[in-house]
């Protein structure tokens, strides 16, 4: 297997480099690998162990991201590849994001090129590519290859992403993005530090240059009992939502699993009643689209007119039941800010 040369880098004295492409900035020395595992050092140049290598592809609908205003009721051609810039201890995916060994389990794993993956995309009928599973910056020459691709096909590109990317790297994607939904997962630099071996502001700073971009934008806050179920805090995110970004942004607010997460499982499940409260804050915040997840069949997955209350989009496991016309209210007529 012959490894890839990275962008986004830059040479150091000694054979070191640093890479470029996450906010952890990391110097890595001849023969090591960053903080990813997904980048390594030869001689003094930076190599991806993962361009083309996919641990994960599947055809999701679009509302999985989750994205719900967003080309609702389609399908996304979804995939990842190993290893994440984060360390979360509730993440879900961490078979794929903490695999160790990365050099060697690719060797194992299928080439897929850029344009193998465009090519199952449409032949599956689906309306656009997700970059997912794992945190994408760590492949963005990978996914940027593709996006473009994708781009000259017809297709719209989707990240879902913990929006510690940096600035250099979202400049790069931001041409190609049509469409992201970013983890805002605390207001707490410190849960960031001890949960996630990452940082806050670097999140918040991207989620205005997205906004600012007019790339369509939703954003996920998993609530985890104990770490991040604090009144304040969630306030604090609505909030920042509704003032820094806009209030037609969905925020989309999650239900923990303690027997899906890696490292929480002795932690409770989110208990209903503080993701109701969450709403309210939200709503007390002025945010025009809130929404629960992992409650299947609740009424709060729904999307209703935010100026009349009319029901405009239905789900239920993914599926989907639009009354809108043409993404308005067909009742009054507003605009529902729906991306089609």
């Amino acid at each position: 297997m012959a490894l890839t040369p990275a962008k986004f880098y830059k040479q150091l004295p000694n054979n070191a480099v640093q890479c470029q492409l996450c906010n952890h900035f990391c110097a890595i020395k001849d023969g090591q690998a960053g903080v990813c595992r997904a980048r390594k050092n030869q001689g003094g140049k930076l190599y991806s162990l993962v361009y083309g290598y996919p641990a994960a592809l599947n055809i999701d609908p679009i509302e999985k991201k989750p994205l719900f205003h967003f080309q609702p009721g389609s399908f996304s051609y979804s995939l990842g590849t190993l290893g994440c810039n984060f360390s979360c201890a509730n993440c879900q995916n961490w078979d794929i994001s903490q695999a160790k060994d990365i050099e060697n389990k690719v060797k194992m794993m299928d080439f897929a090129a850029p344009e193998k993956i465009v090519a199952e995309a449409i032949v599956n009928g689906c309306k656009s590519i997700s970059y997912t599973y794992i945190e994408p910056t760590i492949f963005t020459e990978y996914a940027l290859d593709i996006m473009k691709l994708a781009k000259e096909n017809g297709l719209k590109n989707v990240w879902v992403s913990n929006g510690f990317m940096s600035a250099e790297c979202l400049e790069a994607i931001i041409p190609y993005l049509d469409a992201i939904n970013v983890d805002l997962k605390s207001m707490d630099d410190e849960f960031y530090k001890n949960n996630c071996n990452g940082l806050l502001k670097p999140v918040l700073d991207n989620l205005k240059t997205i906004k600012q971009a007019d790339t369509h934008l939703e954003i996920t806050t998993l609530i985890i009992p104990a770490l991040s179920d604090d009144e304040e805090m969630l306030e604090k995110a609505a909030e920042f939502i509704a003032s820094e970004l806009d209030t037609d942004t969905p925020w989309h607010l999650s239900k923990f699993s303690s027997a899906a997460s890696w490292k929480l499982k002795d932690l409770p499940d989110t208990s209903d009643g503080i993701i109701y409260r969450a709403y309210e804050i939200g709503k007390d915040a002025g945010l025009k689209y809130i929404y629960v997840g992992n409650m299947p069949g609740d009424q709060k997955e729904n999307t209703y007119c935010p100026k009349c209350g009319e029901l405009v989009i239905r789900r239920l496991n993914y599926h989907i039941e639009r009354y809108d016309s043409g993404g308005r209210c067909p009742n009054c007529d507003k605009s529902l800010d729906i991306v089609d």
